[in-house]
């Protein structure tokens, strides 16, 4: 019987990610794949798992040596092969799998990779994958019965994906990144109306252009640029593995998570008025208010799509959006996140209403808001930091201007300001928004303080 003990390190919150051949190997990925399916044996769940894997160069031994360990443990795995993690999803729905594993390291540099992992239709995270790391290191032993197919699900999702969607006559550009969304948008853009621009669709593990993080204002400069001399409508970026979207408006404005999860509830709440819309910790009070005002029941939860998409399975909501660009719709489809279709619902809204996303951005207040911003905070480290700014911060507050759900959020009279620790990197993040550039700046300050309080060096700018 195999025992591997995993890098500590891998071990995350919503997922396992390290460094390819550093803290996350072939071997170890045989063993996740053994584990995986006496997780699913354990739970009497059936055997039948989707595998599918992103477009990183070492995509393709992890997900063979992920199948070796899947069929070695007893599981009939259906091999999908290249392509974005949403389509995975979707496969383990259309499918009727009892688990499904995507081969990704997501927006992570090009030598990290990892696996998003379903379970029963449910994010598989958190204790489970603390559970999962201990069968590894116990061994796990063999199992027959095991086989694996590779099956093609590739015209079945872009159908799906197209089933409502009208682009009109919009203009539109679309930026890949290299990243596994590129296929699947050539082929969605080939169908649809207008005028359509696809960036870096080819596939390049890589990512010889820029890398496909949508959220990172650097890595929209191109597709910014591109909007701009096809004078187009808005120009839409995904990561590395497709279930994340950037979009930047006619004249180059970057559209938050959160801005854009309240622009698509303007629609959906008309279907369900009165219901749970959800904004992880990090959005705007602005978007929740506008949440609100369209008819919706505005609430904040914890960052990270595993806890939003369970968090929508209790509360039965039909929308919930990050700050991060993971945007999850269950009105009219499955409530994961799949950048794909939240930018055909966009476009799609945008023509049934006649509201563009730069005339919806030109009707906001004027925001008063920081970036998110990163504190290098080792991964051994920043949980105890924060257990430490927390009590700091219940010491100085009113209970009532502080949430702690997800890391520190402080109200005030001017605004908000929040630190939480990543649960994907080794860093803590912090976020400020006020009612005027003075009261942003004594926010900045205050978050600075606090961190000074709690031993973390830090200054803004």
């Amino acid at each position: 019987m195999n025992t591997v003990t995993l890098h500590p390190s891998i071990l995350r919150a919503y997922d396992i990610r390290g460094v390819y051949n550093q803290t996350l190997s072939p071997a170890d990925a045989t063993a996740i794949g053994r584990a995986f399916a006496a997780c699913l044996a354990s739970k009497s769940l059936g055997n039948k798992v989707v595998v599918g894997r992103d477009g990183r160069l070492s995509s393709p031994q992890l997900a063979a040596a992920l199948i070796d360990g899947l069929v070695d443990g007893g599981a009939n795995v259906t091999n999908i092969g290249c392509g974005p993690t949403p389509m995975l999803y979707f496969a383990a729905t259309h499918l009727d799998a009892n688990g499904a594993i995507q081969v990704t390291g997501s927006h992570n540099p090009p030598t990290h990779n990892g696996f998003k992992m379903v379970m029963d239709g449910k994010s598989f995270f958190g204790e489970e994958i603390t559970d999962l790391g201990a069968r590894c290191a116990a061994g796990v032993p063999p199992k027959k019965g095991g086989k694996c197919e590779v099956q093609s699900i590739f015209n079945e999702y872009i159908n799906r994906l197209l089933q409502s969607a009208d682009a009109g006559d919009l203009s539109v550009v679309w930026d890949c990144g290299n990243g596994a969304s590129g296929p699947v948008t050539e082929a969605v853009v080939r169908r649809l109306t207008g005028k359509h621009q696809v960036l870096f669709s080819e596939v390049d593990g890589t990512f010889p252009n820029h890398h496909p993080n949508p959220v990172d204002p650097k890595t929209l400069e191109i597709l910014r640029a591109a909007v701009k001399s096809e004078a187009a409508d808005l120009g839409i970026g995904f990561d590395g593995d497709g279930d994340r979207i950037g979009v930047v408006d006619a004249q180059g404005r970057q559209v938050p998570g959160d801005l854009l999860t309240a622009y698509l509830a303007q629609d959906v709440a008309k279907r369900h008025p009165g219901e749970t819309f959800l904004l992880d910790i990090k959005s705007s009070q602005l978007a929740l208010d506008m949440l609100t005002a369209a008819g919706g029941d505005a609430a904040i939860w914890k960052t990270g799509h595993s806890h939003m998409k369970k968090k929508m399975a209790e509360t039965g909501s039909p929308l919930a959006g990050e700050m991060s660009g993971h945007i999850f719709i269950a009105d009219d489809y499955f409530g994961f996140d799949d950048a794909i279709y939240v930018a055909l619902r966009i476009l799609t809204q945008m023509v049934s209403t006649g509201q563009s996303i730069t005339a919806f951005m030109d009707g906001l207040p004027k925001q008063h808001a920081t970036p998110e911003l990163r504190i290098d905070c080792a991964d051994d480290r920043k949980f105890a930091v924060m257990e430490k700014l927390q009590a700091i911060v219940t010491q100085s507050h009113a209970p009532e201007a502080i949430n702690t759900i997800d890391g520190v959020r402080v109200t005030s009279t001017t605004g908000w300001w929040l630190i939480r620790a990543s649960n994907t990197e080794a860093t803590l993040v912090a976020r400020a928004e006020a009612f005027s550039p003075e009261a942003l700046s004594q926010l900045v300050s205050e978050i600075q303080a606090t961190l000074a309080d709690a031993g973390i060096r830090w200054s803004f700018g």
